[in-house]
């Protein structure tokens, strides 16, 4: 089962937020196995990213993907015998270059710039599409 972890700094304080992130993971879950780690800062990122994991930081000059493009790289990525993917959102400062040196993949959502804690809701729903998308479900329209 393919295993996915959110790494991302600070936490949800609103419940609208907690709400929308505990109804995605549920839905993920269904599919691939995922944990959200928090961080209070910056600095505790580097050394929570998993050694053999494919790493994927979300940032405005990352390369932009359709929903059915992500739906084929995730798929890519287990073809090719991936296990474990973790996607990595910063703080409301962005994300430091040593973070995204470390990471196989430069992903943005858009040129805007969204909150850290809405982008984690955002983030989910993508990969549940994504997800869906791969396993031939009615979700995505």
């Amino acid at each position: 089962m393919l295993n996915l972890t959110i790494l991302c700094v600070g936490t949800l304080k609103e419940k609208y937020l907690r709400d929308a992130v505990s109804e995605y993971t549920k839905r993920i879950n269904g599919f691939a196995k995922l944990k959200i780690i928090e961080t209070s800062n910056d600095r505790e990122l580097i050394p929570k990213l998993p050694p053999r994991a494919y790493r994927i930081a979300l940032c405005i000059e990352g390369k932009q993907l359709s929903s059915e493009e992500l739906s084929e790289k995730l798929v890519s990525l287990t073809v090719d015998g991936v296990s474990e993917i973790v996607f990595v959102i910063g703080d409301s400062d962005g994300m430091g270059e040593d973070v995204k040196a470390a990471c196989q993949l430069r992903l943005s959502f858009s040129r805007m710039t969204f909150p850290h804690q809405l982008m984690r809701v955002i983030l989910l729903e993508q990969i549940y599409r994504a997800l869906s998308i791969a396993h031939h479900g009615k979700y995505h329209k």
